[in-house]
């Protein structure tokens, strides 16, 4: 482990964030918003500086290890995490450290989680950092499980899918497959905001919630999440939601042989929980009319299970039965490889196929049973990773409910148990809103700083996919 190297990554790291700091200060001269303008331009000179600074006094150079990769990943978000609060802080947007790290994390990590009350409120130049913040962790968390991870040699971890980089049997490098991701994501995304255009948003609008929405982030413009906008602003969100769930990887393919789509099994398992959980949502809605049930049912499945977080509804309104399906829908999370957040869909597969298994193999012990994914057998390696990763994401949520609940959720006694599992699961998989007092714009106000802290840390530790922050509590990591 060679921690002048490790250190110079992430040094460069904070200096891109500090580059991208720079379009919030742009966009702040082009809405006049000289003084907000300013302070970002002089933070983020500031963020460049040190970032460079510290590399070029470093110096170190070569290729990172398997150990400085998972190193330099789980550090590195941390420290863009703390560089992203300063616009926040210079602004006065936010006036506490606490509640600057809670946006800044819930930005990158593309959770949607926010303690602004009014975005509206906000200018543009700190509502382009909001959106931005959540563009850049969406695409980040994207080259990690497509290019990084496997270039890494952890497919065991089950987080690369049934796809390749490239629809390749060898993966090319990193740089290459980053910018072949870069483009499709630039691509979709700019789709998408030409697309919003022609609903009741403005232009800034349409672009800053096609960002937000590319990445399954959640964070909107105005108070009221989608519910804010026309149904075709919504309908529009509800197709780039089922976009972004799905594996980049798979996009990439797809763009020479359509055909793919329809013969990756991943893709239908996850279309077809989109569609189960939308029936269900909707038979439960029934009582509020046919065509109300309908959308209201399929807007929340898509938004819930790809872990973007918009409502267009308060599900706090809603039968205890439909919210305990929402709270269980935060686990599920789209494809591997995509933007969403959550368990994922291959990983749930692995592991309920693998139970199946064995439960057949307690009855013919001496048969040879492999476990199957749409009559595939998967690699046992694949198979251990994903009961493990499920395993330490249940042991996550389990010990966030804990603590949540001796701290306070914010909410009345009665409710308390499953508004604090609600915030857990929904902090943990990067959904974004919970239920009980923290289901509204800036609802997590209503908790208790400490609480809003723990949250900072399960949003990281869910969008990293918990095994690079747990690996730096490890002594294995740092030896020589």
């Amino acid at each position: 482990m060679s921690l002048r190297r490790l250190t110079a990554v992430v040094c460069l790291v904070v200096e891109a964030t500090g580059v991208a700091m720079l379009s919030a200060s742009l966009l702040g001269v082009i809405y006049r918003e000289w003084a907000d303008a300013g302070k970002i331009a002089v933070a983020a000179a500031a963020v460049i500086l040190v970032g460079e600074g510290l590399r070029r006094l470093l110096g170190a150079r070569g290729l990172l290890t398997v150990k400085e990769g998972f190193a330099v990943i789980g550090i590195s978000w941390i420290a863009m995490t703390l560089a992203g609060t300063i616009p926040y802080l210079v602004t006065g947007s936010l006036h506490t450290f606490g509640d600057a790290v809670f946006e800044a994390s819930s930005g990158f990590s593309t959770t949607g989680a926010s303690v602004v009350a009014d975005p509206a409120a906000l200018s543009h130049a700190v509502l382009w950092w909001r959106a931005l913040s959540q563009w850049l962790g969406g695409f980040g968390v994207i080259v990690i499980a497509v290019a990084i991870v496997p270039m890494l040699g952890l497919s065991g971890l089950g987080v690369v899918g049934t796809e390749s980089a490239a629809g390749e049997r060898r993966p090319p490098r990193v740089r290459v497959v980053a910018k072949r991701l870069l483009l499709l994501y630039v691509g979709l995304t700019a789709a998408a905001a030409a697309l919003l255009v022609f609903s009741d948003m403005t232009l800034f609008e349409a672009v800053a919630n096609a960002f937000t929405t590319m990445s399954t982030g959640g964070f909107v413009t105005r108070a009221g999440s989608m519910g804010a906008f026309n149904t075709y602003a919504q309908s529009v969100t509800f197709v780039v939601m089922v976009i972004a769930g799905t594996s980049f990887a798979l996009h990439a393919s797809a763009l020479r042989t359509p055909g793919r789509y329809l013969r990756n099994i991943e893709f239908r398992a996850y279309v077809m929980v989109l569609t189960a959980s939308a029936l269900v949502l909707a038979v439960g809605l029934w009582a509020d009319g046919i065509w109300r049930a309908i959308r209201l049912g399929g807007y929340t499945a898509v938004s819930i299970v790809t872990t973007t977080g918009f409502t267009v509804d308060d599900p706090a309104g809603w039968s205890p039965g439909l919210q305990m399906l929402i709270v269980a829908l935060m686990f599920v999370g789209g494809m591997a490889g995509s933007a969403a957040g959550g368990i994922k869909t291959i990983r749930l597969a692995a592991v309920t196929n693998a139970a199946r298994i064995d439960l057949r193999r307690m009855i013919h012990p001496l048969a040879v049973l492999r476990t199957r994914f749409g009559g595939d057998a998967m690699e046992p390696e694949v198979v251990s990773g994903a009961r493990t990763f499920t395993l330490f994401y249940l042991l996550s949520f389990l010990a966030g409910t804990l603590i949540l609940g001796i701290i306070g959720s914010g909410s009345a006694p009665g409710d308390d148990l499953l508004s604090s599992a609600s915030i857990a699961a929904s902090a943990l998989g990067n959904v974004g809103p919970g239920l009980g007092a923290v289901g509204g714009s800036g609802g997590y106000t209503a908790l208790p700083e400490a609480g809003r802290w723990v949250l900072s840390g399960l949003m990281i530790v869910g969008r990293l996919e918990i095994f690079p922050i747990a690996l730096l509590f490890t002594r294995g990591l740092w030896r020589r």
